[in-house]
């Protein structure tokens, strides 16, 4: 029986038509995948499933009952749950606080009874065996955990369906195996679980079948037992896509960036890099490997100025910046992608044509001597870049950027980037919720940059992207260098032992 009909869905918004007739039939009790390139109307599809929209026309359905869905209470009456790509949290509230929230149990008084929430929320993870502990505090627990806690929200308001939206995009290798198992022990419960993806391996590893989406219309729903991935990319993006990374052999230069015995305080008070020495050369892109957590986010902050440095030296092109500004830094060379687009990638109010000269805006063409901006010209370089990185925004260069997918939006901070030509470019997590045709094109360009004679740190959890594009691989545990290997000498088991901390 279909758990979910969704039938001839079309939703319009200014300037851009998110889903054309789409029609998407979910079986109950299957995992089912939703894929497509970025805005090809996959988010917009769930969010009118959980009422976060309402179609313009169109038909739903939920176990074979026609239903109107008009916000997230008509979704949570029909046993319907969604967790979001990034997630809806406080902070300062412990998991049980955050998963009651909205339906406080109540005690005689009137009080709100913790004690006997805590003790459904237990029952719950043990259950599902996601090990959350209900008294933590949302703050110190991994980002893993914190899914966790968004799978345990909608378990808690009894869902049946339930939805994930790009649900691996900000966790590790590891975490991401535990999430596949987790969805596996869902359905053996005999839940309907939707999820979107971009990750062709985790549609082959957890999925029964998989709908395919193109610029907002459906493209085909194939059995993902028989499809192969490269069926799939084809599929997505409407041609074939190439998953080997093309290069030739690096000719590095001189040294651009120079890290000396580098120890960086981390947000618990301790060291989180500690005496940490590498250096990156023109021509080359370097690689940092790693389980998060072990000093990757504060090394690159450290870099960028966005964290003070406690000991060591950073040298870009023989000139110290350990105590220079952001600005003086950015202006010196060094451009960078860093790894949470929200909080230090983009202005989310802003524009698009507006974000794309955050670093330049002070300079011609897009200012005059009396600092006033040009327009004009702003708008023409935003065309330009928009076109040259396949940026999708509906309403083009004034599009507003917190309207755009997230891939869309990381999109728009490498082109930023690499239009600076920095003599160092700093890439983290680059292709962090890009589909497979975005990813390419990607790694095209960071290899252009290593060819023109750019310096290129690359910052990834995905080890398939390390060993890929790096000339050299430094594996990091604990804030420490465990090894630096050559591309040619790396295997995923030898970088694998080196980042749980045996040294080379």
């Amino acid at each position: 029986m279909l758990a979910i009909e969704m039938l001839e869905i079309s939703k319009a918004f200014p300037g851009v038509l998110a889903n054309d007739r789409v029609s998407l039939r979910v079986e109950r009790g299957e995992i089912h995948a939703l894929l497509g390139e970025n805005g090809a109307g996959k988010s917009t599809l769930m969010s009118i499933l959980f009422g976060l929209y309402e179609p313009d026309s169109g038909i739903i359905k939920i176990n074979g009952e026609e239903v109107r869905i008009h916000d997230p209470n008509d979704a949570t009456d029909l046993r319907i749950g969604m967790v979001h790509q990034h997630f809806k949290l406080v902070h300062n509230f412990t998991v049980t606080e955050n998963i009651v929230l909205g339906m406080e149990p109540r005690g005689n008084m009137g009080n709100i009874d913790l004690r006997s929430a805590e003790k459904r929320v237990a029952e719950l993870s043990q259950t599902y065996g996601l090990s959350v502990d209900p008294k933590a505090k949302i703050e110190n627990i991994t980002v893993g955990m914190q899914q966790r806690v968004e799978i345990l929200k909608i378990l808690y308001r009894n869902a049946d369906i339930l939805i994930f939206d790009e649900p691996t995009a900000v966790l590790t290798p590891q975490e991401i195996d535990e999430l596949l198992a987790i969805f596996q022990r869902l359905k053996s419960e005999g839940k309907t679980i939707l999820f979107i993806t971009h990750k062709l391996k985790e549609i082959k590893a957890a999925a029964d079948r998989c709908t395919v989406l193109r610029r907002g219309k459906y493209i085909d729903t194939v059995d993902v037992g028989t499809a192969t991935e490269a069926e799939l990319a084809e599929k997505m993006v409407g041609r074939s896509v190439t998953f080997r990374i093309e290069k030739k052999q690096a000719v590095p230069g001189d040294v651009v960036l120079r890290i000396e015995d580098l120890t960086v305080i981390g947000a618990k008070g301790t060291p989180a890099v500690s005496g940490l020495s590498l250096d990156v050369r023109s021509g080359e892109v370097v690689g940092i490997a790693g389980v998060d957590g072990n000093g990757q986010s504060e090394l690159v902050a450290a870099i960028a100025g966005l964290l003070p440095i406690k000991s060591g030296r950073v040298l870009l092109k023989d000139q110290n910046i350990s105590r220079e500004s952001i600005r003086c830094r950015n202006e010196s060379g060094l451009g960078l992608v860093p790894e949470d687009r929200h909080k230090h990638g983009l202005i989310l109010d802003f524009r698009l044509d507006e974000n794309l000269i955050l670093k330049s805006f002070r300079r011609s063409p897009f200012s005059n001597r009396a600092g006033f901006l040009r327009f004009p010209a702003i708008a023409k370089h935003a065309e330009t870049l928009i076109t040259d990185f396949d940026i999708r925004a509906g309403g083009g260069p004034a599009t507003p950027v917190k309207s755009m997918s997230g891939g869309n939006q990381q999109k728009v901070i490498i082109a930023r980037e690499i239009d600076l030509s920095p003599d160092l470019l700093i890439v983290s997590q680059p292709t962090r919720g890009l589909d497979v045709g975005a990813i390419e094109y990607i790694h095209q360009r960071i290899i252009e940059e290593r060819d023109k004679g750019r310096a290129v740190l690359l910052v990834s959890f995905e080890l398939d992207e390390i060993l890929g594009l790096c000339d050299r691989i430094a594996a990091v545990s604990k804030g420490q260098v465990a090894g630096v290997l050559k591309a040619d000498e790396a295997d995923e088991r030898r970088i694998g032992a080196m980042m749980g901390g045996l040294h080379a």
